[in-house]
């Protein structure tokens, strides 16, 4: 999960890439995004836990949300199950070891964590489109084993069978203003490598990083509804008009 903070008197803001990509634990393929109309469908990492029975995400119920660009799901992703992290129907973002603790140490209440993911353009770009895909304002956090058995189903990590003493943590965005948005390109591509990745997309989109933090009204600027559009999982997997762990 690469990220970076910019830290300020305002608010702190996360960004974070998200969604499957080439890395083998991404599931080495990139979700598609119209590059001229934004649209985007958000395909999550595999899964490499188990899960509670009857709350899994099988890659195939996108099927009918990748026909839309005339792409298909490699025939490997579709016998397995998604990592639906962040989960947009719920407003929930996870992770776990240090990755948590960083959670918990650099953010709180009305921070923001900006997503972003590597995308393929549908018209046969031969460069990822490096696009924010969506946001959270931080609204609380609470250790996935302390959501109750019947709030499992709103998280990555809720749903997976976790041990007792287990330390992950679950991030929840405050309604209103969290959410998948349409997709909002850098630099349309950012050829690669670019590192660090992060801190080059966030001066592309005019945040203030040299003094390494951004304001109030950059990220208010970026802030959206949920949409309205969603996939047969209720909006787990927008198709958006208009990863990690």
């Amino acid at each position: 999960m690469p990220s970076v903070l910019f830290r300020g008197c305002a608010v702190n803001v996360l960004l974070v890439r998200v969604g499957a990509d080439l890395s083998p634990g991404g599931g080495s393929w990139n979700g598609p995004v119209d590059g001229e109309s934004g649209d985007f469908a958000y395909v999550a990492i595999p899964e490499t836990s188990p899960v509670h029975i009857g709350m899994e995400k099988p890659y195939d119920t996108l099927t009918s949300v990748l026909a839309r660009f005339r792409v298909q799901l490699p025939a490997y992703l579709r016998r397995q199950h998604m990592h639906l992290d962040p989960d947009f129907a719920h407003l929930t973002y996870g992770d776990r070891g240090e990755r948590a603790k960083q959670l918990l140490t650099n953010l709180q209440a009305n921070d923001t964590i900006v997503f972003y993911a590597g995308l393929a353009d549908v018209h046969g770009a031969t460069e990822l489109v490096y696009a924010i895909i969506g946001l959270f304002v931080v609204q609380d956090f609470v250790l996935a084993t302390d959501i109750p058995a019947h709030e499992r189903d709103t998280n990555a990590h809720s749903r997976r069978v976790l041990a007792p003493g287990a330390q992950d943590l679950v991030v929840r965005g405050c309604p209103q203003v969290s959410g998948a948005t349409q997709a909002m390109p850098t630099d349309r591509r950012i050829p690669r490598p670019r590192l660090p990745r992060e801190a080059k997309l966030a001066r592309r989109m005019g945040w203030v990083v040299g003094q390494g933090w951004l304001s109030a009204a950059q990220c208010q600027a970026a802030t959206v509804p949920r949409p309205a559009a969603v996939s047969p999982l209720d909006g787990e997997a927008a198709a958006s008009p208009g990863s990690s762990k």
